[in-house]
């Protein structure tokens, strides 16, 4: 295939993907120049990828197994296809490792599960050696982290960095795929792994006159590497999300001035962070075999022993239940711990009115400003409709006199000109402009590779009307073609390392199961579908996920024109392993094996 035939093909395939997906309140919604074309295989390090022949007449593959994607399950994914006996090389868009820790240098970037249990459990020598200094890691210590991953087991040599899928096409004849970079290089192989993440395609709204901006504009999940002055200037921040909420306590603390235009309120819990005491990582250490084993026994993949923020109450504690008097009494106890410390605010509405207002007393307590408590503190979806954050003084930050909260319900952004940000409520001059607008989340980074199966079908086409997947890891159809934590497994309600480590396992003992038992390939039974996908769907209903006043990235809400389906697995990462484990135990049932 030319390079130009492969260019117009993608130009089709995006002018579809424009009508599909309509427009933004803002104007046109853009991808984000990261995703955008880098520099592919050169024809040399091509030649130095390993051979494997196929028998027959079928073309030579490059290697056993493309992975796309050199974050953590893409790190993973190779040292295991190693320790499998396969050969396998990891393709990464960015010019380093890490993924999400990669790409968010924002100021205030850190994770929200606690650092020693976002952390990989595979190898005891890591989990011993490796030394955390925080009780949740920011970003540096997480690049850190997995930059040592990489060396510690020679992942490098297999990583093709600044190199950009651009296509991934199924071959049925030979049964292979034909992966081609944005600099026109292919590879040939027989299995492909979707690492791609679940939060790493970038979506800003296009607002008019950008370009006549005289500041500066970023983005907090493109931030530059060599990083942006903040000190003096007058800042506009545009998105609470995870992202603004970290950032905007240190943009405060530098700027001469933070403008906040937040559009919905989000529900944030104090992370209380600090140091990580020594003997506490000491006897975690010496319990992590213990722990690994309680991780994939919990329904969030966290346990409550090393400082983990557990959003679910116990079963036995239902605030419907409780007296006005015990709520009280409970308020007073946990603080802001009390608004997520019941068992029935997240399947009964009744009692979820309760929580918010439980939620909303503390907003007030923090704040110093009382007629800012209706403009931060949420009254018009539940908490648990959406991924709560976890955060370092951010609501102190609007008692800082250099704070100014722009709440876009009273109106919102029109444009920006030469000097600053015009919205109807008027104009607000700044230096800089962040947008920490979030992601096109769980099918944003596949859609924007050109992935055709069986016929030449696009799986954007055959998600059309939503993600059908067998267990999140593959689709009918796309033969040999697995994604991790993708649509339909718990993911992003889980801790991701976990999620990440069990997904790959079983990815390797499937792939292991085929070659070992001379199969060509694997991919779904279409009534195994269905089935998975009805039961995905069923198990959200009934929980403030799906409540008609939710509005969030899990069901799409914030791209247009994006299907209105809950993407992720609901049914707990303990349910969901005893699954998929007795799929695998039965030998692959509801796969097809050819």
């Amino acid at each position: 295939m030319t390079r130009r035939s492969i260019t117009a093909r993608r130009a089709r395939s995006r002018g579809s993907a424009r009508r599909r997906h309509g427009a933004s309140p803002f104007g046109e919604l853009a991808a984000s120049p990261g995703e955008r074309g880098c520099a592919g295989l050169s024809q040399q390090a091509r030649a130095a990828l390993p051979s494997t022949a196929v028998p027959g007449d079928a073309p030579e593959l490059d290697v056993d197994v493309v992975v796309v994607g050199a974050g953590m399950a893409g790190l993973y994914s190779l040292h295991h296809l190693r320790e499998l006996g396969f050969r396998a090389v990891v393709l990464e868009q960015g010019d380093g490792v890490g993924g999400t820790w990669f790409w968010n240098r924002y100021p205030g970037a850190r994770c929200d599960v606690p650092s020693l249990e976002y952390s990989f459990g595979f190898s005891d020598e890591l989990q011993q050696e490796w030394e955390w200094t925080e009780v949740f890691p920011a970003q540096a210590e997480l690049e850190a982290y997995f930059n040592h991953v990489a060396d510690r087991f020679d992942l490098r040599r297999d990583i093709r960095l600044s190199t950009r899928v651009a296509a991934a096409t199924y071959d049925e004849p030979s049964g292979t795929w034909l992966v081609e970079t944005d600099a026109g290089d292919a590879i040939r192989s027989r299995f492909v792994i979707m690492a791609t993440g679940c939060l790493s395609v970038p979506m800003k709204p296009v607002v008019p006159g950008e370009e006549q901006f005289r500041g500066q504009i970023v983005q907090s999940s493109l931030w530059p590497r060599e990083g942006v002055e903040l000190e003096g200037k007058r800042i506009a921040l545009i998105g609470t999300g995870s992202s603004g909420v970290q950032s905007t306590p240190e943009i405060a603390k530098v700027a001469e001035h933070l403008y906040v235009f937040q559009r919905t309120p989000t529900y944030t819990w104090p992370s209380y962070n600090g140091p990580l005491d020594p003997e506490v990582q000491a006897e975690t250490k010496r319990r992590y075999t213990e722990l690994r084993k309680q991780q994939r026994e919990t329904p969030g993949g966290v346990t409550s022993i090393t400082g983990a923020i557990i959003m679910q109450g116990p079963e036995a504690r239902k605030i419907l239940e409780a007296t006005e008097e015990e709520r009280a009494a409970v308020l007073e106890q946990l603080g802001w711990g009390a608004s997520r410390a019941w068992s029935d605010i997240y399947v009964d509405e009744s009692a979820n009115d309760i929580a918010r207002d439980m939620y909303r007393t503390m907003v007030a307590r923090t704040l110093d400003d009382p007629e800012l408590v209706d403009h931060l503190a949420p009254s018009d979806y539940p908490i648990g409709c959406k991924r709560p954050v976890v955060d370092s003084h951010y609501f102190e930050a609007y008692n800082r006199d250099n704070v100014t909260l722009i709440d876009l319900r009273e109106g919102g952004i029109e444009s920006i000109d030469e000097t600053g940000v015009q919205t109807a409520q008027g104009h607000f001059d700044v230096d800089l402009i962040v947008f920490a607008t979030g992601f096109d989340a769980m099918t944003g980074a596949l859609f924007r590779i050109d992935i055709r199966g069986r016929d030449g079908v696009l799986l954007r086409d055959a998600w059309a009307d939503g993600p059908h997947t067998l267990l999140g890891l593959q689709t009918v159809g796309f033969p040999n073609l697995f994604t991790i934590n993708g649509p339909q497994s718990p993911s992003v309600l889980a801790n991701m390392v976990v999620c990440v480590e069990h997904h790959v396992e079983w990815i390797g003992a499937a792939l292991a199961f085929v070659r070992d038992h001379g199969y060509s390939t694997m991919e779904p039974t279409p009534e195994a579908q269905q089935a998975w996908v009805d039961h995905s769907q069923a198990v959200s209903v009934g929980t403030m996920f799906t409540a008609e006043s939710c509005n969030s990235w899990y069901v799409g809400a914030n791209i247009p024109g994006k299907p209105r389906i809950f993407m992720p697995y609901v049914g707990g990462l303990t349910t969901y392993i005893e699954k998929a484990e007795a799929v695998a135990d039965a030998g692959y049932e509801g796969f097809a094996l050819d």
